[in-house]
């Protein structure tokens, strides 16, 4: 008998993990954390059914993430915070800065000559769908990646501009609009930290083998593996 060690059983912690993710989204926020868990559930069946399939047979990257991207903001906006004007609302500007985001993206892949081929995931994938267009996929998961940041903007901004009007109806458009601006800019501040550290942390063992290399700082940062996500950060961002 002949035997192979592929991985570790990590199932039924996973199941744990997600069992316990799951009850305190429920104890903590109870119908609406039910809500948001069947958005979270929707958001995987858009990618799983529509998404991915679209990108193995050959479609358009660019076209099927922001239509995939589009119908998991329909979707988990309306299931999390239920059919409103203020839901509406962070809708469209979810809507609008998907599509900016897509069209600065696809503008700095190509003036920044990314190719899509600094991930090790790509020689393989080239093995098995030769026909990928791994610059549009890195467009692709730019759009997918940016849906975390744009919900909880949009929603946060939309929030506390309906939270300023209920505190004071009176307040005239232009002290309401102002106040959101506050809110926005001490939002924008976070989430450019956050979007930093969040590619540090998860690019530390990357980060390690360039220091340990002694490359210089200029060559790191434009080197692909490093500028890619150095340029989702803005992109995002804008």
């Amino acid at each position: 008998s002949r035997y192979e060690f592929a991985d570790f059983q990590r199932g039924r912690s996973m199941l744990v993990l997600a069992a316990l993710f799951a009850a305190a989204v429920l104890v903590l926020s109870r119908w609406r954390g039910l809500a948001a868990l069947a958005a979270l559930g929707a958001s995987i069946l858009v990618l799983t059914v529509f998404l991915l399939p679209a990108l193995l047979g050959g479609g358009p990257p660019l076209l099927g993430a922001v239509v995939g991207a589009s119908a998991i903001m329909i979707m988990t906006l309306y299931l999390s915070h239920g059919p409103s004007v203020r839901t509406t609302v962070a809708l469209v500007g979810t809507l609008l800065s998907l599509a900016l985001i897509a069209v600065l993206g696809a503008i700095f892949t190509q003036v920044g000559r990314f190719t899509g081929l600094a991930d090790e995931n790509a020689s393989f994938l080239g093995a098995v769908a030769s026909d990928l267009d791994f610059r549009g996929l890195l467009l692709a998961g730019l759009v997918i990646g940016a849906l975390g940041v744009l919900d909880d903007v949009t929603i946060t901004q939309t929030a506390a501009v309906w939270a300023v009007t209920a505190a004071d109806p009176t307040a005239p458009r232009r002290r309401v609009f102002a106040a959101g601006m506050r809110v926005g800019r001490d939002h924008v501040s976070s989430t450019v930290n956050t979007l930093v550290l969040a590619y540090a942390g998860s690019a530390l063992p990357l980060l390690l083998l360039f220091q340990v290399s002694s490359s210089r700082l200029g060559d790191v940062l434009t080197s692909e593996a490093v500028a890619t996500e150095i340029m989702r950060a803005p992109v995002s961002g804008l």
